[in-house]
């Protein structure tokens, strides 16, 4: 799929949330890169990943956390796209990604996002 067409799917699961998630996505830049880093594949001891969510999740700041960068969600277009079998499943695979990533950014962990997600 052309980056042009992967951002729209990206954008189009970011709309897809209800508002009272997205408005709270102020601080989070949501990005789409090739592949993952090496070292970032390394740190996370995985052989691959679809997406990652940076930063402090809500629910562990307070009002003596400092300021800090914008969260960052970053989604990666060459292991979603080798994930795949079709476009649709992509398309699909970018929202749960998308999803997830979110709900990390909301304090979520695996087994209360899998429980969202119904997988």
């Amino acid at each position: 799929m052309r980056r042009r067409d992967f951002d729209r799917c990206v954008r189009e699961a970011i709309e897809s949330l209800p508002e009272e998630f997205r408005v709270r996505l102020d601080n989070v830049l949501i990005s789409v890169q090739d592949q993952p880093d090496p070292e970032l594949l390394e740190e996370m001891d995985s052989p691959s990943l679809l997406g990652i969510y940076l930063g402090t999740p809500l629910t562990e700041r307070s009002l003596d956390t400092p300021f800090q960068m914008p969260d960052r969600i970053l989604l990666f277009q060459g292991p979603l796209e080798d994930f795949c079998q079709s476009e649709e499943e992509l398309v699909e695979e970018i929202r749960i990604t998308v999803v997830h990533e979110v709900a990390h950014f909301f304090g979520l962990e695996e087994d209360e996002i899998v429980a969202v997600l119904g997988e």
